[in-house]
């Protein structure tokens, strides 16, 4: 028997649906992965599930609550039963020109843009995108609430870790396929010794001291 991610939360497509029974559909999500990191993109996903009965994705939930495996399978169905999906990353540099949250607010607006079935009403994690064309509500824990939210909550993060785990064979040293980017010990002492590298995010004050020792 193939494995399968855990059962759905139960009401995790209601937002959707009463916003679908409304006249809104078809409803968007997004959600970014990679805001706290110090290397690295940010890369931000929007989905429009399918609302069609037997369309639902089984096991979905904010990636963050899901194992690396139930990620994988999830993302594998999202893809395939989605009615649109669309993934974005905006690089370091970028990050580090714009500063974090006007590129979140930038990587979660150009995925949801990017969309080849136009939404009609867009769900966000945390915060309100502005630019959309559409009415949108910003959602507090976002990727819990709401299905089109935690499917982007999973593209974002599955393609992110795919991203990171390349970056490491091309910046070996760093561990990026272990932490991500993130500030782990490991990856300070990393930084440390060896300085930043291309794909660090110069605005971070963990990466300005690295900087700052190699320079000496």
């Amino acid at each position: 028997m193939s494995p399968t991610a855990p059962s759905a939360t139960p009401d995790l497509y209601a937002y959707e649906r009463a916003l679908v029974a409304r006249g809104l559909g078809p409803v968007a999500g997004a959600d970014e992965a990679g805001r706290g990191a110090c290397a690295g993109p940010l890369v931000a996903a929007a989905v429009v599930l399918d609302d069609a009965p037997g369309a639902e994705i089984p096991g979905l939930r904010d990636s963050k609550l899901m194992t690396p495996h139930q990620r994988d399978v999830a993302y594998d169905l999202i893809v395939e039963r989605a009615l649109a999906w669309a993934v974005v990353e905006i690089p370091s540099t970028e990050c580090d020109r714009r500063g974090i949250q006007p590129s979140n607010l930038e990587a979660l607006r150009r995925a949801l843009l990017r969309l080849d079935v136009p939404a009609h009403y867009c769900l966000t994690d945390g915060f309100a995108v502005d630019g959309l064309g559409v009415p949108g509500l910003a959602l507090w824990k976002g990727d819990r609430v709401a299905a089109c939210v935690a499917a982007a909550s999973v593209l974002a993060k599955v393609s992110r870790d795919r991203v990171m785990v390349a970056m490491d064979e091309d910046y070996p040293g760093y561990g990026f396929a272990q932490h991500k980017g993130y500030s782990t010990r490991a990856h300070q002492e990393a930084l440390e010794e060896l300085g930043p590298c291309p794909q660090h995010r110069m605005r971070y004050d963990n990466v300005i001291r690295a900087a700052r020792l190699a320079a000496r």
